[in-house]
């Protein structure tokens, strides 16, 4: 395994900013694809400093969680843009591990008691992204020529995702990216949210990315009874239109493998958002 890379001198530098502007003593650090995480203590409270790595869907993290209010979601002690203080979690066991060992509905219902939990009616902070404005790397894949997503399926799944823009009921603040890993277990608060993108839409939206993770092990969810058995449990859970959220999941599956090619991945169609969009893909109505 390849040792792990120190920060950039940038970064590092604005993590020392932030230590001290928040007066916390750092234990230790670990740097991701996206951020650079310090572990440390603020007056004898576990706490973790969090720095996005550049401008993007989490950029503004700090705002949405303070938006939430801690409900269900991990507080959020101070922020600025890029950057946040956060309560730590403890043991913070990611729920990825309860699905993976053959505890899929259990691992099910949590993510639907989670997300019942976060639903707030408060208005999304400003400068929060919409649904609508996800939809726009549609058009841009679809303009560039690449082929790696099937073309057929892109244009299907934009259609499919515009038609639920323009009919959506109640939009709210959501997490945008609530699925396993996002999901992490506190001794004290039980299951909770981290990591919010920050998005405003409609409910059904919400239960998307849950419904394509976990991502290492598509045979969990990339199939027709895996995706139905899911989607009653959040029916029973939570109230939703189930047409509606399965008709999500689709047309954001599509989307998820739409930024990887974004970002530069090595797309296939046997990557597993486009498995599990096509395991949808026969069971949508009128679409």
């Amino acid at each position: 395994m390849a040792e792990p890379r120190p920060p950039d001198a940038a970064l590092a530098e604005r993590m020392e900013e932030r230590l001290r502007a928040w007066g916390v003593r750092p234990d230790s650090t670990r740097e991701t694809e996206s951020s650079l995480v310090a572990f440390g203590t603020r007056g004898g409270q576990p706490v973790v400093v969090k720095l996005v790595r550049r401008r993007g869907d989490e950029w503004d993290s700090g705002a949405v969680l303070a938006a939430f209010g801690g409900r269900g979601m991990v507080r959020v002690l101070g922020h600025v843009p890029g950057a946040m203080l956060l309560e730590r979690l403890h043991p913070a066991t990611l729920l990825a591990g309860m699905a993976i060992a053959g505890r899929d509905d259990e691992a099910t219902e949590i993510l639907a008691d989670v997300i019942g939990r976060i639903s707030t009616p408060a208005p999304p902070p400003p400068g929060c992204a919409t649904v609508e404005e996800w939809a726009r790397s549609f058009d841009r894949y679809l303009a560039s020529g690449d082929t790696r997503i099937e073309r057929g399926l892109a244009g299907h799944a934009r259609g499919v995702y515009r038609e639920l823009c323009a009919s959506q009921r109640e939009p709210r603040l959501l997490h945008g990216d609530l699925q396993h890993y996002n999901v992490l277990l506190d001794a004290r608060r039980g299951w909770t949210a981290i990591d919010p993108k920050g998005v405003a839409g409609e409910a059904e939206y919400e239960l998307g990315a849950a419904l394509r993770n976990p991502v290492e092990r598509p045979e969990l969810f990339a199939s027709a009874a895996a995706v139905e058995r899911r989607l009653a449990i959040f029916r029973a859970r939570l109230g939703i239109d189930v047409d509606r959220a399965r008709a999500w999941a689709f047309a954001q599956a599509v989307l998820s493998a739409i930024w990887g090619a974004e970002d530069g991945f090595d797309v296939r169609p046997d990557d597993p958002p486009l498995l599990l969009a096509a395991a949808i893909r026969p069971l949508l109505r009128g679409t």
